[in-house]
């Protein structure tokens, strides 16, 4: 496993790391035993970024971490994220529930400081008026947090937050089927030494090249109650792209791949190929999963010509079918 250093936190990141939403049952349910094996797995391969969040599973997540931590003799680096709690979202920000939330993500992670906070999708007129980045300073001034980042849905914001001088990442979409940040952000975030975490790598699964347009999900996964936007931003579920578009749109692009390279391998290498990214929160709910995701990271960069074939398929043929803008 290849390492990256996560901005100005000079944090040494695996390039694949293990996004931990379906460990809150958020994807439909999960045993306990299971979401162990998931943890242990990630650290049996060198990965040693986890990404949680204190809504995920209401703290079921940060809660199952805690407990797998307290065995690990050298435990990975763990960020979570606060400010989409309904104690919070979408207009119930105070400094105050802020810390609290924090101080009880702590407590459910077992540690005294939490090694990074992003701020977690909050409106952007909240985002952008500046009062929560300047909270989350002062929680890293009094030790509650060592580092802070932002987690965002816009380009927009993403570009806003990178002009804080106390940043130290940016968490976006950035996938095969959702590629602007190449030239909006990227470049923008290297030059203030801002690390940026990949979430979405798979579209939710479709960039696996494994879903059929016949497939189901259970009533508990967002990709079924949340598939048109109806739970929270349609971006989060299948990129935004109408899922049986996004069938038709991975048969396709599967055939620009070299005989033998699976859709999940390229979409996964493609944006280790961009030196600005610092790690994929790749999630997984199944061990092989796991395995599959951090094999990317020894994976060959693809061809310039494969780059180009794939900057041209998603300017032609996928930019025109997300919803709820880039």
């Amino acid at each position: 496993m290849e390492l990256r250093t996560l901005g100005r936190s000079g944090y040494q990141v695996s390039e694949i790391g293990l996004g931990c939403w379906q460990l809150g049952n958020d994807f439909g349910p999960l045993e306990d035993g299971l979401a162990q094996s998931i943890l242990e797995t990630a650290v049996q391969n060198n990965i040693n970024f986890l990404d949680t969040a204190d809504v995920y599973g209401g703290g079921l997540s940060e809660s199952r971490i805690g407990q797998w931590l307290k065995g690990q003799d050298e435990p990975p680096l763990v960020v979570t994220k606060v400010g989409r709690d309904g104690a919070l979202f979408p207009d119930g920000y105070s400094k105050d529930k802020v810390r609290t939330n924090l101080q009880a993500s702590a407590k459910r992670l077992g540690v005294e400081s939490l090694d990074l906070a992003q701020l977690h999708c909050v409106p952007t007129d909240v985002l952008k008026a500046g009062d929560l980045l300047a909270w989350m300073e002062d929680f890293q001034q009094e030790g509650l947090i060592k580092h802070f980042g932002a987690s965002v849905e816009m380009l927009d914001e993403a570009q806003f937050c990178c002009t804080h001088p106390k940043l130290t990442s940016v968490q976006i979409i950035f996938n095969l089927f959702r590629q602007d940040a190449i030239e909006a952000l990227l470049p923008l975030a290297a030059k203030n030494n801002i690390g940026v975490i990949v979430r979405l790598p798979l579209a939710s699964g479709l960039l696996s090249g494994k879903m059929t347009a016949s497939q189901t999900f259970s009533d508990g996964d967002h990709r079924n109650y949340n598939k048109d936007g109806a739970a929270f931003h349609v971006g989060e579920t299948f990129n935004g792209i109408p899922y049986e578009q996004g069938i038709a749109l991975t048969q396709e692009v599967k055939k620009l791949l070299p005989k033998g390279m699976t859709l999940q391998q390229a979409s996964l290498r493609w944006i280790l190929d961009q030196p600005q990214v610092s790690t994929i929160i790749a999630g997984a709910s199944k061990i092989e999963q796991v395995q599959l995701n951090a094999a990317a990271s020894r994976q060959e960069p693809l061809s310039p010509e494969l780059h180009q074939a794939l900057a041209d398929f998603y300017k032609v043929n996928v930019r025109q079918h997300i919803r709820g803008g880039i």
